[in-house]
């Protein structure tokens, strides 16, 4: 028996987009939605995608809902951390809230918006945050707008100091802990992560949405068309994976190179050697590592700046 990465665009839509029970449990277990703000039902929205980055086929995916009260729900996997995504999923959820109103109509009709991202990633690296001597953000993150001078006191009008129109969920899958968890937001990560790995349900996986998505992840229960859709789908999340590596490891050289340029300036500056104009775009236009170390090594005793990119 194999299963389906559940990541897979077609393996997440075929599972989340057409089953609101799943759908649901996946929103309650994420939201810590229980007793009276459990999420009963669920009305699908239509959804969009939007390109990841430029030159790759594979798409954001979501998938669009509102509850009875007319809470909207926007549910996307996020595979490669592309620079700007924590803004771009700000600008979407507000500007799904503002976009809910016509012109004319009044304010009165906006209803809050909750934007949930889960990211085959860190977004916010454990070790960035011991750098920065920062609290460590967990696998499962919830923000909202708070009141920030007073000491949990009530707002007038409000139940408590938040401001709760617009909210934002983060599960970063990278975060998973080694243990197999038994439930909730934790067993979806688990599942997210390693349904591919799997022969067989867990004996111990209960009834539930949990065990209906992977029954659904079942590649068995593909048709041959689903199979081809969901092996395409594989190699397109390939490319992107393999262009968004190209293009970290394309930043992380031309920002290594930028550096080195800025060290055989601050050298010569330092020294007292003066660096002329075509001397300074040499130097810095340059982007091969191994010219660069040998600048650098001439610029601590070189008597000109033409010394240092001398040819020979």
């Amino acid at each position: 028996m194999a299963f389906a990465d559940l990541k897979n665009d077609f393996v997440f839509r075929r599972i989340f987009a057409a089953h609101p029970d799943i759908l649901r449990g996946l929103l309650n277990d994420l939201l810590d939605r229980t007793g009276d703000q459990t999420i009963e039902g669920i009305e699908y929205l239509p959804s969009e995608q939007l390109p990841l980055v430029t030159g790759a086929k594979l798409s954001i995916l979501d998938v669009r809902c509102q509850d009875r009260a007319g809470t909207k729900f926007v549910v996307e996997m996020q595979l490669i951390h592309v620079p700007g995504f924590v803004n771009r999923v700000i600008y979407n959820g507000c500007k799904a809230y503002a976009d809910q109103l016509k012109a004319g109509e009044t304010y009165t009709k906006l209803t809050d918006v909750v934007a949930i991202s889960i990211c085959d990633f860190e977004l916010w690296p454990d070790a960035e945050q011991d750098r920065q001597s920062l609290p460590r953000i967990p696998m499962l993150s919830r923000w909202y707008m708070t009141e920030s001078l007073s000491d949990n006191s009530r707002l007038p009008g409000q139940d408590t100091n938040r401001l709760l129109q617009v909210q934002y969920a983060f599960l970063e899958l990278a975060k998973l802990p080694e243990h197999t968890p038994a439930t909730g937001a934790a067993q979806w990560a688990w599942l997210f992560v390693h349904a591919p790995d799997l022969d067989a349900i867990p004996p111990d996986l209960p009834p539930g949405p949990h065990r209906a998505a992977l029954e659904l992840a079942n590649e068995a229960t593909f048709t041959q068309g689903e199979l081809d859709a969901y092996r395409k789908v594989m190699d397109e999340i390939q490319q992107a994976r393999e262009y968004g590596a190209a293009q970290r490891a394309e930043g992380k050289a031309e920002g290594k190179a930028e550096g080195k340029a800025e060290a055989i300036l601050a050298v010569l500056i330092a020294r007292g050697v003066a660096v002329d104009a075509e001397s300074r775009a040499r130097i810095t236009e340059c982007s091969d590592a191994a010219t660069l170390d040998t600048w650098l090594v001439r610029a601590i005793a070189a008597s000109t700046a033409a010394d240092v990119i001398k040819s020979s």
